[in-house]
């Protein structure tokens, strides 16, 4: 997966922003305000994705590929490293990196969501 082809997966989930708030260098995408998903502009090696906790330890396991968040909570996040690792599965992790941030999002932001699914 390619910088280009991770921000348009990104982008086309419902009411996805994009934003440089780290700076220049650093790609941010939120939902509702919401982080689920940074990555480096210039050195597109990794990206990071929250996760639930439980799972992340279980892919963490799994994949050598996949650590816990670098400068993010190790708890909640992850670093994957793209390299070796199938281009659904990386939209696998989107997704759910996504949805969790969702499903901590307010009644009425959930429901506007869900009528742009």
């Amino acid at each position: 997966m390619d910088i280009e082809q991770f921000r348009a997966y990104c982008l086309h989930l419902p009411f996805t922003t994009e934003e440089c708030p780290f700076g220049p260098d650093t790609l941010v995408f939120k939902v509702k305000g919401k982080v689920f998903a940074l990555c480096g502009i210039n050195n597109f090696s990794s990206v990071n994705l929250k996760c639930d906790p439980e799972r992340a330890i279980t892919l963490r396991e799994q994949y050598p590929q996949i650590i816990p968040g670098f400068h993010m909570n190790k708890k909640h996040w992850n670093t994957v490293e793209l390299e070796g690792l199938a281009h659904k599965f990386i939209q696998e992790l989107i997704r759910h990196s996504y949805e969790l941030v969702v499903s901590g999002l307010s009644r009425k932001d959930r429901a506007e969501i869900a009528l742009g699914y």
